[in-house]
């Protein structure tokens, strides 16, 4: 009789770990939904996930969530917004409030600033 060879798992036992990639949105920003069921609405950036490669915006994209009553909390149907995907929005310019795209700039200190493409305006940060 042969013996009993287990097999090995076709799955790797250690997951890789998900890259942070670098955003050109931050939180705080204001941002124009270009695509989705939520395109043209405008709202702040509350929340950045790099590493899902996604934002939360203020107002859009808005889940119901029903959630059970505990002795802490009372229950019932909770609306929050979802996050969506990092290039299904776009900056606002500071100048036209029209959407844009960014570039950075190193000033002569080593900082890095942002600056709109339709205006040139700098974009400051909102940390």
């Amino acid at each position: 009789m042969k013996p009993l060879v287990y097999k090995k798992s076709r799955r790797s036992r250690t997951e890789a770990i998900a890259r942070a990639f670098k955003t050109h949105i931050t939180k705080g920003d204001k941002v124009r939904v270009i695509r989705g069921d939520s395109k043209g609405k405008e709202g702040a950036v509350l929340k950045v996930l790099p590493r899902k490669n996604r934002v939360v915006v203020d107002g859009v994209n808005i889940i119901k969530k029903h959630k059970r009553a505990t002795p802490q909390a009372e229950g019932g149907i909770i609306e929050y917004p979802a996050p969506i995907h990092l290039s299904n929005v776009m900056l606002l310019d500071p100048k036209s409030g029209e959407p844009t795209r960014i570039r950075r700039r190193v000033n002569k200190d080593g900082s890095m600033e942002r600056l709109a493409v339709k205006s040139g305006q700098p974009i400051p940060r909102t940390r």
